[in-house]
């Protein structure tokens, strides 16, 4: 299973998360996102046909993610949204493969999970 991983601010586009995705180069399994983001999400996942998971902040506390944003920290105790909740989402055992990347207008950023579910 390939997880998108997406953190994002409150008015990212589908422009945003469609920018992000492309800079991962990864075609992924299913989308994930914090819970409170969920519904900024709908329109790019159903786009994609892709279906989303929503993360709860419960769930994100203490995944330890390869890199580290002082925004991310402050706002969701995290090093990075998007890894967080790919990695989440992936299930236990999951590994990031392609790092945080920030989408062209830097109102979202990716990260790619791959995790043992198949």
């Amino acid at each position: 299973m390939v997880i998108a991983g997406f953190g994002c601010r409150a008015d990212a586009t589908v422009a945003s998360f469609r920018s992000a995705l492309a800079a991962t180069g990864v075609r992924p399994d299913g989308l994930a996102v914090p819970e409170d983001r969920a519904a900024l999400i709908a329109g790019f996942a159903e786009g994609e046909g892709l279906s989303v998971t929503a993360i709860t902040a419960d769930q994100l506390s203490g995944i330890d993610t390869p890199t580290q944003s002082d925004l991310s920290l402050t706002h969701r105790g995290v090093g990075s949204v998007a890894e967080a909740v790919a990695l989440a989402a992936a299930g236990p055992g999951a590994r990031i493969i392609v790092a945080r990347v920030i989408s062209s207008d830097c109102m979202a950023t990716c990260a790619i999970a791959q995790g043992l579910r198949v």
